[in-house]
């Protein structure tokens, strides 16, 4: 038997769609039956991936969060999906989904209960890894409430690792692993990487500015540890602290943030290599933020097959210069300007930084990708570059 994850799977970050922080745990759906947990929202959700430009673009999972179980397991001691709000079953929802060419992924919980107080999968890590394959379930995010000790954190998910293993079904598996350790010990991302696709460092993604702000502050702050484990087959998630949470969500097309917010999130996600998985509700959303989540020149950034994860350069009062080594000797470049006030304003910088001198040496073409895309010309080794930036905006460039 395998003694580590040997799935192959996630040799880009993976891209997907995810119900939780627009849906959150809604399970009334007499009361609101398009917004409740149920097998019609991913049923739709998976419709609107197919038919508008979604998976065409790479977003590939329809992701199911907590909150889709039945209070109890059943006869058997398996999990099971809540008869009123899935009625045709977890395995039939998988074959609706595969039939529209995308994957299915759910969620469990390393404990013995969900986060939301559903059954988790402590002393059931095999039963529960044999269910998820004999559905056709393609990705499992496993979250860590309700664990007990550090000691039983771990064992549970190594052990749910090997257990997905076992099954013979290619299960991309997304801890929390990290996120549970941190407030009492430095994770070992070595260790992780060994078990895990991906994982979260830090709190849920909120829509939220600040929970943008305080994902990126947390990650250029540790940016020395996760950095360099990042690659082919194990990625960071910002979600929550990289990105927020499961799968550093996109919060894009939602309430909270403003045009230039989203289109920071969209140009950091990329930089740091982040798994894409959209949280909003893709049967409303504006023509201008689906353009965003589909831009095919951002996307192809964050799915580079180098797979280096991107890292701060250098920080001058409210700018943040940020740079991602690419294939083809190539680089993606942020310019953040995180004033919250005033207007645009302009950032210089000498070509020098970028790359170790390497970047631009001798000359090199610049691309703006966002805002908006447009070529900027051929610059020599020795020159600056000024960017002007909006409050809280990002300028992300292709070297």
């Amino acid at each position: 038997a395998a003694l580590a994850l040997d799935n192959g799977l996630a040799r880009t970050p993976p891209m997907g769609w995810l119900h939780w922080e627009r849906f959150l745990c809604g399970t009334d759906c007499a009361a609101d039956p398009r917004r409740c947990v149920s097998e019609r929202l991913f049923m739709e959700m998976a419709d609107v991936m197919a038919a508008e430009g979604w998976r065409d673009a790479g977003y590939e999972f329809v992701c199911i969060d907590d909150c889709w179980m039945a209070p109890t397991r059943d006869e058997h001691g398996r999990l099971q999906a809540d008869p009123k709000r899935f009625p045709g079953g977890i395995r039939k929802l998988a074959d609706y989904v595969h039939s529209k060419g995308l994957k299915l992924g759910i969620y469990s919980d390393v404990g013995n209960k969900t986060c939301a107080g559903f059954p988790g999968s402590y002393n059931h890590y095999d039963l529960d890894a044999q269910t998820f394959a004999s559905w056709g379930v393609d990705l499992l995010k496993f979250d860590g409430c309700n664990s007990g000790t550090l000691e039983l954190l771990a064992e549970g998910y190594r052990r749910m690792s090997l257990a997905l293993n076992k099954t013979g079904r290619s299960i991309v598996y997304s801890c929390e692993w990290p996120f549970y350790l941190r407030p009492m010990q430095q994770p070992n991302y070595t260790e992780i990487k060994q078990y895990c696709n991906h994982w979260r460092n830090f709190f849920d993604v909120y829509d939220s500015w600040s929970s943008i702000k305080s994902i990126l502050d947390w990650t250029a702050l540790h940016q020395d540890s996760i950095v360099k484990i990042a690659g082919p087959g194990g990625w960071n998630d910002p979600d929550m602290a990289s990105i927020f949470v499961f799968l550093s969500q996109l919060v894009i097309g939602n309430f909270g943030l403003s045009w230039d917010q989203a289109v920071t999130q969209m140009a950091m996600w990329a930089i740091m290599a982040a798994p894409l998985f959209m949280s909003n509700d893709l049967r409303h959303i504006s023509p201008e933020a689906r353009g965003l989540l589909q831009n095919k020149e951002v996307i192809t950034i964050n799915q580079d097959p180098l797979g280096k994860q991107g890292y701060q350069i250098t920080k001058d009062k409210n700018f943040e210069l940020w740079e991602r080594p690419l294939s083809g000797q190539a680089y993606a470049v942020a310019v953040l300007n995180q004033q919250e006030i005033g207007g645009p304003q302009n950032f210089t910088f000498s070509l020098t930084f970028l790359g170790n001198g390497l970047a631009c040496n001798p000359a090199c073409s610049i691309r703006q990708v966002l805002p908006a895309s447009r070529d900027w010309g051929v610059y020599s080794w020795v020159s600056s570059l000024s960017v002007e930036v909006n409050p809280t905006g990002t300028v992300l460039l292709k070297v």
